[in-house]
């Protein structure tokens, strides 16, 4: 029996690969380096969307990579109007997602935890 999922789960991945490509080819700011988006979160009501982000090769600090990165939420919202068919359009939240940080330190201290064993 193929699994359903509910509206929120669908419009979060739509929202994933669209916002994904704008910040590929819609956005001029060098400075905050290569983008993945890595998860979008919708609410049920459809209200609010975080969208988890991480950085590679860029300038700034993670704090001041996310809020230049909000600068560009209007720009956005109005570029995914025109892409999905929705009578509201969530507001835009931009979180940075340190779970490849969280799990290479896990890694860390598995390795470090592994050679205490050894000696």
């Amino acid at each position: 029996m193929p699994r359903e999922f509910s509206r929120s789960d669908r419009v979060s991945a739509q929202m994933q690969r669209e916002i994904a490509e704008f910040l590929r080819t819609g956005i001029d700011a060098p400075e905050l380096g290569m983008i993945t988006v890595s998860d979008v979160e919708v609410s049920r009501d459809l209200a609010v969307a975080k969208v988890f982000v991480t950085f590679l090769g860029g300038r700034l600090e993670t704090k001041a990579a996310v809020k230049r990165l909000g600068e560009f939420a209007p720009q956005l919202r109005q570029a995914l109007g025109r892409r999905m068919r929705m009578r509201v359009l969530p507001e835009i939240r931009f979180v940075y997602d340190d779970s490849i940080e969280r799990g290479l330190h896990m890694d860390q201290v598995l390795r470090s935890l592994d050679g205490d064993g050894e000696t």
